[in-house]
């Protein structure tokens, strides 16, 4: 059964963490509309590609463009059936937006599942939406988690956790068994 969801994104989202989660609910048959802060469908954001190569944290390259397919201005909450948070840089400033806060809110009042990865955990930390939940998220926002009353799980990378309406994970190489649990979620 096809399902709407909503990813909220920005400019130097993680590109894996926006496209494979794109293309992969879509190829399900999933409708999936992406939308940006102050951005209109056919606008483009850039992304941004991190990697794990031996350094203390991650690398950070230039990705690909993306196309936004749908207007953020034109979101109505209610026609939606789950939202997914990608990581990246994008949610350390789109948090900044009251209406982005309005919007993870609203989808976690109404016990929607979210699936946030790696930094997507900053936009439920700002929403207030993870307090006695217990979260996986990139291992350097762990502390916000714990500062709003949530538990990091240190689950490694390959691994996703899901608490409630929640579906989350370290970064990327969960994809597989986050995007399935968040499949999952969806029926």
């Amino acid at each position: 059964m096809s399902k709407k969801i909503l990813i909220l994104a920005g400019d130097f989202v993680e590109d894996y963490e926006l496209m494979v989660p794109f293309q992969a609910l879509k190829m399900l048959g999933h409708e999936v509309d992406v939308v940006c802060p102050d951005k209109n469908a056919g606008d483009i954001i850039k992304t941004a590609i991190h990697d794990f190569e031996g350094d203390q944290t991650y690398t950070e390259k230039p990705g690909h463009n993306f196309t936004l397919n749908a207007s953020f201005n034109d979101v109505d909450e209610s026609k939606y059936d789950a939202l997914l948070i990608p990581g990246g840089r994008a949610p350390e400033y789109i948090r900044l937006n009251s209406r982005v806060i309005e919007i993870v809110q609203e989808f976690n009042t109404n016990n929607k599942p979210i699936a946030s990865v790696c930094h997507g955990i900053l936009l439920l930390v700002a929403a207030d939406v993870i307090k006695g939940k217990t979260c996986s998220c990139y291992p350097a926002c762990s502390p916000d988690v714990e500062l709003v009353g949530g538990k990091w799980a240190d689950i490694g990378f390959e691994n996703a956790i899901v608490d409630s309406n929640l579906v989350t994970a370290a970064a990327w190489p969960a994809h597989p068994q986050w995007l399935a649990k968040f499949n999952e979620m969806l029926k």
